[in-house]
C-alpha cells in the first residue's frame, strides 16, 4: 500500500510533461486520481498508465481556460470521490508562438493566458477548497516559474500571469494560516518539456531536468511533510 493510499489527487494538464509525470508518481504511491487535459487521446493514454498501477482514475476532457469546463471537471470529481486532498494547478499557456515581444503582443493574447494561468486555477481552487477546510485536510499546489520573478524577453505574457498566480497564492496562504489547509506555489525548475522547448528552442535537453525526477520529489513532499512557506523554489526540492 502506497504512502498516498486513501488520498485523492487532482491534476490539471495531465496528458504530458510534468502533469503526466505527477499523475504517474501519485499513482505509484497509491493515490486516487482526477486528471484533466485538452487532448483526448493523450489524456486517456495517461489515465491508462496510471490505472495499470492499480489506482482509480477519473479522466475528464477539459480546458482550464474555460469556466464551464472547470465547473464540470470539479463537479464530476467531487461527485465521484467526495473530496479532493491535493490539487495541483499545473496546466498553463505560454501565449502566441513564436513568442512575441510585449511591444507587438496583442492584448487579447494576455486575456487568454490569464484565463488559463490565473482564472482557471482560481476557479478550480474555489471549487474544491471548501471541502478541504471542512475535512481539515488538504493542499493546493500552484506550479510557478522563475519567470514570475525575473523578466525574460518574449515571456512577458506568461510571466505576468505566473506573477499574478503567485500573488493569489500568497494571499490565500495568509488567509488560511490558522487552518490545516495549505496553498503553496512551487517553481519546479527548467524541465525538458514541450512547453519549455517551445519557449526556448535552442535549449540543450541535457541541461534540463527530467519531469519524472521532479515529479518524484514533489510527490514525496505531499506524501510526507508540507512546506511551511507559500513558495518553494526548485533548489529546495
Amino acid at each position: 500500500m502506497g504512502t498516498m493510499s486513501g488520498t485523492t489527487v487532482m491534476i490539471t494538464g495531465a496528458s504530458r510533461g510534468l502533469g503526466r509525470a505527477l499523475a504517474r508518481a501519485s499513482a505509484r504511491e497509491g493515490a486516487t486520481l482526477a486528471i484533466c487535459a485538452r487532448g483526448g487521446a493523450a489524456l486517456e493514454s495517461a489515465a491508462e498508465e496510471c490505472r495499470a498501477l492499480g489506482v482509480e482514475v477519473l479522466a475528464v476532457l477539459a480546458d482550464i481556460s474555460d469556466a464551464t469546463d472547470v465547473e464540470r471537471f470539479a463537479a464530476t470529481a467531487l461527485e465521484r470521490f467526495g473530496g479532493v486532498d491535493v490539487l495541483i494547478n499545473n496546466a498553463a499557456e505560454l501565449g502566441p508562438l513564436p513568442l512575441p515581444q510585449l511591444t507587438d503582443a496583442p492584448s487579447s493574447a494576455l486575456e487568454h493566458v490569464l484565463q488559463a494561468n490565473v482564472l482557471g486555477p482560481l476557479r478550480l481552487t474555489q471549487a474544491v477548497i471548501g471541502g478541504m477546510l471542512l475535512r481539515n485536510r488538504g493542499v493546493v499546489v500552484n506550479i510557478s516559474t522563475d519567470a514570475a520573478l525575473i523578466g525574460f524577453a518574449g515571456l512577458g505574457l506568461y510571466s505576468a500571469s505566473k506573477a499574478a498566480l503567485d500573488a493569489l497564492t500568497r494571499s490565500w496562504s495568509a488567509e488560511l494560516q490558522h487552518t490545516t489547509v495549505r496553498v503553496i506555489s512551487i517553481d519546479p525548475g527548467d524541465m525538458h518539456t514541450e512547453m519549455h522547448m517551445a519557449a526556448d528552442p535552442e535549449a540543450n535537453p541535457e541541461d534540463l531536468l527530467r519531469p519524472d525526477d521532479v515529479a518524484e520529489r514533489l510527490i514525496a513532499l505531499f506524501a510526507g511533510r508540507l512546506p511551511e512557506a507559500d513558495r518553494v523554489e526548485a533548489g529546495s526540492l
